[in-house]
This record gives structure tokens, sequence and C-alpha cells, in this order.
């Protein structure tokens, strides 16, 4: 039965235009994205500004949009399950200097506010995990992100 169920999203996701492959890669991206600001379910005036901004910088898309992506990608991330929904598409595409960005992009939306809450912390830590990264590319990239906040 789960072979079945693999074979039939692998048929569909190769079905797939790579216009649209690269469509549901930026919501997957931008939805992990999300998962970090409505961790601490608020929304900072810092962190609006900046999701746009790292979402044409960490997935090379224009900033009109980035808007229409998080739009589509606010929606998607409602109806997820899990984060393994989102990083499946991710470790599928993204090679392993791609998954560092996300994850940097990550770790400055959770201190864009000036605090790390433990939930923030939570979801980037399991999105490591999930992104099969080290732990010293996890801490790399948190460092990077305190530098670039200072």
């Amino acid at each position: 039965m789960i072979a079945l169920l693999k074979q039939l999203f692998q048929s569909q996701t190769q079905a797939l235009s790579p216009q649209e492959q690269e469509r549901q890669l930026n919501l997957a991206a931008a939805s992990m994205l999300l998962e970090v600001v409505y961790a601490d379910e608020t929304l900072s005036e810092s962190e609006a500004e900046l999701l746009p901004q790292l979402l044409v910088s960490t997935l090379g898309i224009l900033a009109g949009e980035a808007e229409q992506v998080l739009v589509e990608a606010k929606r998607t991330q409602r109806n997820a399950t899990s984060l393994y929904e989102f990083t499946a598409e991710i470790n599928r595409i993204y090679s392993i200097g791609q998954k560092q960005q996300l994850l940097l992009a990550m770790w400055r939306l959770a201190y864009a506010d000036g605090r790390l809450c433990q939930y923030e912390d939570q979801i980037i830590r399991r999105t490591a995990d999930l992104l099969y990264l080290k732990h010293s590319e996890l801490i790399r990239m948190r460092n990077l992100a305190k530098e670039q906040t200072d």
C-alpha cells in the first residue's frame, strides 16, 4: 500500500511542468518560513517586513511574486499536517547550500523581533533534522543570523 502511494505521488510530481515544480518548491520553502513566523503566535512588524525580503533573496523570486507566494503559502501552511510535507519536496530538489540558506532565513526570521521563542527554536531544529543537515550546520546558520541581526 505504501509503495503504491509513493508511486502515485512520484507520477504526479513527474507530470508537473518545470514551472509548476518550481512554484511548488517555492511554496514549500515559504511555508517553512511561515512556520517560524507563526511559532510564537504573533507576527511582529519586523517579521512582516523581513519575510518578503527573505523570499526574494533566498528563493530568487521577484518582489511582486513574493507577495503572491506568501498568500498561497499561508493557505498551504494552514492545511498542512506536518513539516514533512514541505521538507520532502525541498530534500528532493535543494542542494546542501540551498538548504543552509533556507535555514539561515528561518533563523533570521526567528531573531527579527529581537528574541528567540522556544517554539521558533524547536521548529528550526526539527526542520534541520528533516533536511538532513548536521548539527554544526544548524549552529553555524544560527550564529550567522545572530551576527546579521546585531
